[in-house]
């Protein structure tokens, strides 16, 4: 089988985006094929686009992890969902197997997750990349407690306004570094106790006399570089530095060492690139219950562009322009 999608000819800028015709993988044992309704479209998408994926060649790479259509048929075995079931997931975008800049993906029948009635399938592909890294993170990993201080960056980005959301559930206190004063006022309504204007005010002064002077139990590092190693020096004693950029290198002042600091490596993408299906279907479950949280209206997901498949190009140069609240995602334009 064949369908349109959105390939990489090559690494490079959002130039590389063309649209072609491609294989599928179908019938497929296990499987079900999902006519795809909407994209989520996710900063990991830069990263293969400039770098390469992690499996096989740039070139004919299919980006997007996030997904969400209907299935249109099921291989041999599936017995979970069916045909006319709606359905989201976070599987492939890494190379090899087709990702979801496509109008059709083949998904294994461990990743899929049906879609609560009422919710719409842009909020439902824009939700699991962002669901699983934060879930992980802050409630699996880091395990926010009641009244616990913590630290957000980028709160009003992708991943940055879901983890405000998930860490208040957890009855966290929230601090969220943010650039505009109307990315301010987003991050209050979703329960920010102390947004900080980083281009006004140095983020590791306000976060020390936020906390009297004692700093975060928990930080969500979302930027990397040097942001990352200056929080490692508002941290409380015995904090959870949990970061999706990679381990910052510790400060002369040995602040993650003499902290007694837990460091966490959020990369939610292993499970697929290493093949470890118990975990995916794990990862489905995290997807599952933020569905849920969204339907109930638990949880809020803000998407603040929607691109046609065809230009899923000018949908990188948004994302790579900054300064975008919450997602974007791709819709299918047959």
């Amino acid at each position: 089988m064949e369908t349109r999608a959105i390939i990489m000819t090559g690494r490079g800028g959002p130039e590389v985006l063309e649209a072609a015709s491609i294989a599928l993988d179908w019938p497929k044992a296990g499987s079900a094929l999902v006519r795809l309704e909407c994209a989520g479209v996710n900063p990991a998408d830069v990263y293969f686009r400039t770098m390469g994926p992690y499996v096989g060649e740039a070139r004919g790479c299919v980006l997007g992890h996030d997904g969400a259509g209907i299935i249109e048929a099921v291989g041999a075995g599936v017995e979970r969902v069916a045909p006319g079931d709606a359905v989201a997931f976070c599987f492939g975008g890494i190379g090899g197997a087709p990702g979801t800049y496509a109008e059709y993906a083949v998904v294994p029948e461990f990743a899929l997750v049906k879609i609560p009635k009422g919710l719409g399938f842009g909020q439902a592909a824009a939700l699991p990349l962002v669901m699983i890294t934060t879930f992980e993170a802050l409630i699996e990993r880091a395990r926010i407690a009641e009244g616990e201080r913590v630290l957000i960056h980028a709160g009003a980005g992708g991943t940055g306004h879901i983890a405000v959301q998930l860490a208040r559930l957890r009855g966290g206190r929230v601090a969220a570094t943010v650039s505009t004063g109307a990315k301010t006022k987003f991050v209050e309504a979703l329960g920010c106790e102390r947004p900080i204007l980083y281009r006004d005010e140095d983020f590791v002064e306000a976060v020390k006399r936020w906390s009297a002077g004692r700093g975060v139990d928990v930080a969500f590092d979302n930027v990397g570089g040097e942001t990352a190693r200056r929080t490692l020096s508002v941290m409380a004693p015995y904090g959870r530095f949990a970061s999706i950029m990679g381990v910052p290198s510790d400060t002369e002042a040995f602040d993650a060492y003499v902290g007694n600091l837990t460091i966490i490596n959020v990369m939610m993408l292993t499970p697929l690139w290493r093949g470890l299906t118990d975990r995916v279907r794990q990862q489905a479950a995290m997807v599952g219950q933020g569905l849920a949280w969204l339907a109930d209206g638990t949880l809020r997901l803000h998407i603040s562009a929607s691109y046609p498949l065809g230009a899923a190009a000018e949908a990188h140069r948004r994302l790579e322009a900054g300064g975008v609240m919450g997602k974007i995602v791709l819709t299918m334009d047959r």
